[in-house]
């Protein structure tokens, strides 16, 4: 049977209508805020038919005719809830669009961070790209105050625990100066500023540059554009594909330290093993006497 025939779930249908993201309209339903019929619904899981008549806040509710699916490139001392009335400056104001559709955010950029965020008022749309399960891929430009040393980089790829939370880069590539271009693979919040601090380092300034396939390119800061609509379709699936790689990735057994009578056996890419790493990594990177860690520096200059 089709949804007109056995309904759709009230939370479902919410976030269908561009109420709310799914998470944010099971919980809008448990407060009682939501009728149907004229009747508080508290059950998220209420099948809605064609023939009910849902309010939210005493508007009735209804899917819109057409989706909108926005880029912004969201300067610094902006915040990406809309639900804070108190905030001065929310990224969700810069969005003027002549339709005034009920937005929402596809994840999130902390105040101090900078770049490519969506808005949609399609809640399947931001619920896919949100959900950890989805896999999908960000990535950053991050200028730190230090460079990063291979164990640094060791650590970050395999995981740091903190606050009860694996944190994880998929990837860490060196640019130029102390920049570098990380990714990952589910955007935990402040992920990348907690890895950084873990490693007794910080991020000067970060910016996302790229989600999967779409990537920011020339849009001016302050700036937004609609998607296209073959943008939407390779998101959606490269979300959908992401499942798959997210899963493997996580199951994937981790890299063992070999250890040699002497516990220094070196991997094959020049980063030592063995106890010797293990404390290496409990008393955090050397810096020289400036504060600055130059080995990589030198080596580079070495190899010119």
């Amino acid at each position: 049977m089709d949804e007109q025939e056995q309904g759709i779930a009230l939370g479902k249908f919410l976030s269908t209508c561009g109420i709310a993201s799914r998470r944010h309209a099971v919980e809008l339903v448990k407060e009682g805020i939501v009728t149907v019929n004229d009747v508080p619904e508290t059950n998220p899981a209420r099948r809605i038919m064609p023939t009910d008549c849902v309010r939210y806040q005493g508007e009735i509710v209804r899917p819109p005719e057409k989706r909108h699916y926005i880029l912004l490139h969201k300067p610094r001392g902006y915040i990406c809830t809309s639900e804070d009335p108190h905030a001065k400056k929310k990224a969700i104001d810069l969005i003027r669009h002549p339709d005034s559709p009920r937005l929402f955010s596809a994840g999130r950029l902390d105040k101090d961070s900078e770049g490519m965020i969506l808005f949609s008022d399609d809640g399947d749309f931001v619920n896919l790209l949100t959900h950890p399960s989805g896999g999908i891929r960000k990535v950053y430009e991050v200028s730190m105050e230090y460079e990063l040393t291979e164990r640094d980089i060791a650590r970050m790829k395999e995981g740091i625990r903190d606050e009860g939370e694996t944190l994880r880069a998929l990837s860490v590539r060196y640019l130029t100066g102390n920049k570098y271009e990380i990714i990952l693979g589910e955007g935990k919040n402040r992920e990348i500023r907690r890895m950084l601090t873990a490693v007794r380092n910080r991020a000067l300034r970060l910016k996302r540059i790229k989600v999967g396939s779409l990537k920011m390119g020339s849009l001016p800061c302050g700036e937004w554009r609609e998607l296209l609509p073959e943008e939407v379709r390779d998101l959606i699936a490269e979300a959908k594909d992401g499942r798959k790689t997210t899963n493997s990735h996580r199951t994937e057994s981790p890299r063992k330290y070999t250890r040699s009578p002497e516990g220094k056996t070196p991997r094959s890419d020049g980063v030592p093993t063995g106890e010797t790493t293990r404390k290496a990594f409990r008393n955090g990177p050397r810096r020289n006497g400036s504060g600055l860690r130059n080995r990589h520096r030198s080596d580079r200059q070495a190899s010119k």
